[in-house]
């Protein structure tokens, strides 16, 4: 509760958990609160503008915006938790291991970590789905290969900065097994910072998918990425603007709302900044 409260007082800290604690919902409800089944076709109710039977209007094959857009909450939270959770469990213990290793374990996973993060994420993502092919699976796994060195970075150094400390030197010293130091000493103190990590990448993880999808390299229609449905938006603007507008509102909607909820997380889980409040 204590965090929950300290989070509402931070700027912008109200809107996140509105705006994550909303897509969550949605994304959870979907089938029930869903007006209309997210691959419903209706032609004779083509680009319709918004009304009480559609609320957000139809796209060019007659299908409710509104329950694509909700369908499509599904989709964009669960692959960026996928992904998070590969990465941040690989990340995590690739960092642990390469700061608790030998110097040339440690060069080589670094290593690996550098030539990772020396492509931008999003042109990396793009070639890997390129060269793998697209699809939802793909998806997964390929953007999480993109996010492993963010984690492993972070657990690295937090590992480092701790190693030595004197608790860690009495377990070795009692002859505890290094799965024992890693359960009970690193991973507690590593915890905090990956949680805000992971919280941040959220948001990029979206725009990524998203990204894929638009360009027809991520999830494949006819499922309701937001990516698919800001292709069709922009492919029919003439026609229609309501399908770009509402997805691309609520893309903004979910990364912003994800972004300050990691910012302020930050700023409520450092010490130094819990004392100026």
């Amino acid at each position: 509760m204590t965090v929950l409260h300290d989070l509402s007082r931070r700027p912008g800290g109200t809107f996140a958990l509105f705006a994550v604690t909303l897509l969550c919902l949605v994304a959870i409800a979907a089938p029930l609160i869903a007006p209309y089944g997210p691959n419903a076709i209706a032609p004779a109710s083509r680009f319709m503008d918004p009304s009480l039977q559609h609320l957000l209007g139809t796209d060019h094959l007659g299908r409710d915006i509104l329950s694509r857009l909700i369908y499509g909450a599904r989709i964009a939270l669960g692959i960026s938790l996928s992904v998070i959770a590969i990465s941040l469990t690989t990340g995590v213990a690739l960092g642990v291991a390469a700061a608790l290793s030998s110097r040339v374990v440690d060069l080589f996973i670094v290593g690996v970590f550098d030539v990772v993060t020396s492509f931008p994420s999003i042109i990396l993502a793009l070639a890997l789905v390129a060269v793998f092919g697209p699809g939802l699976g793909n998806v997964v796994l390929l953007v999480s290969i993109v996010f492993i060195p963010h984690f492993g970075r972070v657990a690295r150094a937090q590992t480092i900065a701790i190693r030595n400390s004197p608790f860690i030197e009495a377990e070795r010293v009692l002859g505890a097994e290094t799965w024992r130091v890693v359960l009970h000493h690193v991973t507690p103190n590593i915890i905090g910072p990956i949680f805000v990590l992971a919280c941040m990448d959220i948001p990029v993880v979206i725009t990524i998918e998203a990204g894929l999808s638009f360009l027809g390299l991520g999830v494949r229609p006819p499922l309701a990425s937001w990516g698919n449905l800001l292709n069709d938006g922009y492919t029919y603007l003439d026609q229609s603007v309501w399908l770009a507008t509402f997805s691309g509102l609520a893309l903004i909607l979910a990364t912003l709302g994800f972004a300050l909820l990691g910012e302020a997380l930050r700023d409520t889980l450092d010490p130094k900044l819990r004392k100026s409040l």
